[in-house]
């Protein structure tokens, strides 16, 4: 049976006792039913946020910023951490899309003829699949970015519009998302393709509001399959994240 939950504000020593017990720190980011991370709420750093970091870096803490935003590499969120004041260095931020990445380079053993992923979802994903040395397809490819065509449902249909070496479809947020692209992740998943999610919140917050999430962009396909195929998530709070952050990091799960 776990300790009764103890709270350590204005606990000085409680909170040096707590910090020495481990060795790793994992911040997260955004959470999309709170609609606000631990650092930070819409553009708003939370008080505090830049000294406590500071501490424990000096206290030879790892830190990791843990992030379901799979519209930005983690290059891009290092900007958005020191834009908003917070120093932090690549390797310690880890998103759903790298995490994806590392599943299906690194895990998934595709066999050679199936290895390119059909994206459904934002550069940030596809710059972390190039990280990872993954072809794609899909993604922000501007020929998809049109309304379907009779010819679309002929060749789509006949397989001959199906890349052949399509072996997964990776669902993240896709803010250009339409029915000709779902078409595709469809077929190539009815033709065999493991089907993955970043993440599967479905709501994401915004200027004071909630919008459609990554969770939003697989849903139809999930629907579409009858509910009896459902992706594997690759984000929070899958443990499927939490495995390859402790596998990327080699760090002892109870001291993080």
């Amino acid at each position: 049976m776990s300790p009764p939950a103890k709270y350590l504000t204005g606990d000085k020593e409680g909170i040096i006792e707590f910090i020495d017990r481990f060795d790793v720190f994992l911040f997260d980011c955004d959470d999309a039913r709170r609609r606000t991370g631990v650092l930070w709420s819409g553009d708003h750093l939370f008080e505090g946020t830049v000294e406590t970091l500071d501490y424990l870096r000096s206290k030879g803490k790892q830190i990791v910023f843990v992030t379901n935003n799979s519209t930005k590499s983690r290059a891009d969120y290092q900007k958005k951490l020191q834009a908003m004041g917070i120093p932090a260095e690549v390797d310690e931020v880890f998103g759903s899309a790298y995490s994806a990445a590392i599943y299906t380079s690194r895990i998934l053993h595709l066999p050679p003829s199936k290895r390119t992923v059909f994206v459904l979802g934002e550069s940030g994903i596809e710059q972390e699949l190039d990280s990872e040395s993954v072809p794609h397809i899909g993604g922000t490819d501007p020929s998809l970015n049109r309304s379907i065509t009779s010819q679309d449902f002929s060749s789509i249909a006949s397989g001959q519009a199906l890349d052949p070496s399509v072996g997964v479809v990776l669902a993240g947020l896709d803010y250009h998302i339409n029915y000709l692209k779902l078409s595709l992740a469809y077929h190539y998943i009815r033709a065999g393709a493991i089907f993955l999610s970043t993440n599967t919140d479905v709501t994401l917050p915004s200027a004071g509001k909630l919008f459609p999430g990554a969770g939003s962009i697989s849903a139809p396909l999930i629907a579409m399959l009858g509910g009896q195929q459902k992706p594997l998530s690759l984000g929070k709070p899958s443990l499927a994240m939490m495995d390859a952050i402790e596998g990327k990091f080699k760090f002892d799960r109870k001291k993080a």
